[in-house]
């Protein structure tokens, strides 16, 4: 009798203990499930944030684009001819009018300005120390220093107002990374951005490719890394 009672006290520890790790997996789970699915969110938000920025960036440039300057330019014609017919009348359509007008004019002389400068900036980059320093170093078969990379950061960031705060907006990248984006702006072939940055020619591929599907969370290839940068 005390043996089979024995036997019961032995078979009800071992379901409890059973039972008590069971319970802890499920909360073990839960707290997992939580995790990943906080962790998942983050990211969702993360990309989606990145991809306003893109398209914010693509706006931008369209804006700056030689078919809006003229679609501006026909609404504001189209707005003169409105005014015109107005008259003295509807005073406070007039004034609405007159802004839609200003407004259009002023974003269309921005765009004119910063066109100009772009257009511009290739003579400045190809005419500049830094970049007389980087054939040096293709021809010698040399990499970049930490000085030559400091100094053309600085240039490409002087002519391209925002460059660095653009990138690392979108993506916080490595340096690698960065210098490789650096290299494209200025017009640099593929093969010479490997030497320059004392990668293979392979892995300068990926990097591009990497930074592209990074950013816009979809695969790319790594010419589609280049002419978005290209654009900013």
């Amino acid at each position: 009798m005390r043996t089979k009672k024995f036997g019961g006290f032995v078979f009800l520890s071992y379901l409890c203990a059973m039972i008590y790790e069971l319970l802890i997996g499920i909360v073990i789970y839960a707290l997992l499930f939580v995790v990943t699915m906080q962790s998942s969110r983050r990211k969702v938000v993360a990309m989606q944030e990145r991809l306003d920025k893109v398209r914010t960036l693509q706006e931008q440039q369209q804006a700056q684009s030689q078919q809006s300057i003229a679609q501006n330019e026909a609404k504001i014609r189209e707005l003169e001819t409105l005014l015109k017919k107005l008259g003295d009348e509807n005073s406070l359509l007039r004034l609405e009018l007159e802004e839609k007008k200003a407004t259009l004019a002023y974003n269309n002389k921005v765009a004119m300005i910063e066109n100009e400068k772009r257009q511009q900036a290739e003579t400045v980059i190809f005419s500049s120390d830094i970049y007389h320093r980087i054939q040096d170093c293709l021809n010698s078969g040399h990499s970049l220093t930490a000085d030559d990379w400091a100094r053309l950061a600085r240039l490409v960031d002087s002519i391209y107002t925002g460059f660095a705060e653009k990138l690392y907006g979108l993506y916080r990248m490595t340096e690698q990374e960065y210098h490789v984006s650096l290299l494209i702006k200025v017009r640099i072939q593929p093969k010479d951005i490997a030497l320059l940055t004392a990668h293979s020619k392979e892995s300068v591929a990926t990097t591009r490719s990497r930074l592209y599907a990074k950013v816009f969370g979809r695969k790319g290839s790594s010419k589609e890394w280049d002419d978005f940068v290209l654009t900013l």
